[in-house]
């Protein structure tokens, strides 16, 4: 029983949003009479390479090696993390232990402060405003492959950074509009900011946008037990079928490929997953529905149809060095 007292340490990079994120866990756990919890800042390669794209440095693991190295050799008790930044396939030993429920998984359109009115546009009236070449700021090879064929002229431009520094370059002139995840802005208190809320038909989210993932050890079974007091069960079924049709494809970090799990209201998910070609030329689109205690299989079954509809080739062309 002496376990049961001691101190549980939280694994987690340093910005704005991994902050939010580990401080609303731990007050989950504080909450649900877990023991006390102190957080431990992590740099990863990821924020200290925040000058290139990360589709030229190795992409979304960079985020969570260094964290999952400490889970793993036992710095930390347990990890947290922006779902989408994870690889389809973890590292020997870790699971994900529980999900927070989930935010909005959209992506955003952010204009600069004060351009346009603040009341949300439509996207034909966005796009207009807009003007035939904007720059738009956006370092995701998944949101450039899909909205070259919704901003047809724009030039589309890697941006680093945390929120704020992105805003100020927007804010700036540097950029006409940023595209960000709509999580990031409504949990950072940004909501206002959000100019557009790009619709699924425009643009498929991440996997696992939204989505806050907690991760332990596979052996800690009280940690497993503590963590799963706090996972809500709809956004595990979703993150389970996003995650599932990432690896029926193969896996990868910076691909294009969109995938979203939402809840039909009927007591089943309906998944939609798309695959694009980088310059936006083709974009393939498939979806399925079943029950929550299904989602991985669904996730498979989705991945599988997006494979027989050419995705594969894709997806080859896109990891070739």
């Amino acid at each position: 029983m002496a376990r049961a007292l001691r101190e549980l340490r939280i694994g987690t990079r340093g910005s704005q949003l991994a902050l939010w994120q580990a401080n609303t866990v731990a007050a989950r756990l504080t909450e649900s009479g877990a023991p006390p919890v102190r957080i431990v800042v992590i740099k990863t390669t990821g924020d200290q390479l925040q000058d290139r794209p990360l589709s030229e440095v190795g992409g979304k693991r960079l985020f969570v090696k260094e964290i999952e190295d400490a889970l793993l050799c036992g710095e930390v008790d347990l990890a947290v993390h922006s779902s989408k930044d994870m690889p389809a396939v973890l590292p020997a030993g870790l699971v994900i232990g529980g999900v927070l429920p989930r935010e909005d998984p959209r992506d955003a359109v952010v204009l600069p402060a004060g351009s346009l009115s603040p009341q949300p546009l439509a996207l034909d009236d966005l796009v207009a405003a807009l003007g035939p070449s904007p720059s738009i700021g956006t370092g995701s090879i998944r949101r450039v492959a899909q909205l070259q064929r919704v901003f047809t002229g724009a030039h589309f431009a890697p941006i680093r950074g945390n929120l704020d520094t992105r805003l100020h370059k927007l804010d700036s002139g540097q950029h006409a509009a940023l595209v960000l995840a709509a999580a990031g802005l409504r949990r950072l208190g940004f909501a206002s900011r959000i100019s557009l809320t790009l619709p699924v038909s425009a643009c498929v989210p991440a996997p696992g946008q939204g989505i806050v993932a907690i991760e332990v050890r596979d052996d800690d079974t009280e940690m497993r037990g503590l963590v799963a007091r706090i996972s809500d069960p709809g956004a595990s079924a979703a993150l389970d079928a996003e995650r599932a049709l990432v690896e029926a494809l193969g896996g990868g970090c910076q691909t294009p490929v969109g995938a979203l799990a939402s809840p039909a209201g009927d007591g089943t998910l309906e998944l939609v997953g798309a695959v694009a070609a980088p310059d936006g030329s083709r974009v393939i689109r498939a979806s399925g529905r079943a029950s929550l205690d299904e989602a991985a299989a669904l996730g498979a079954r989705v991945g599988r149809e997006l494979i027989a509809q050419g995705a594969d080739a894709i997806l080859a062309e896109v990891r070739l060095p």
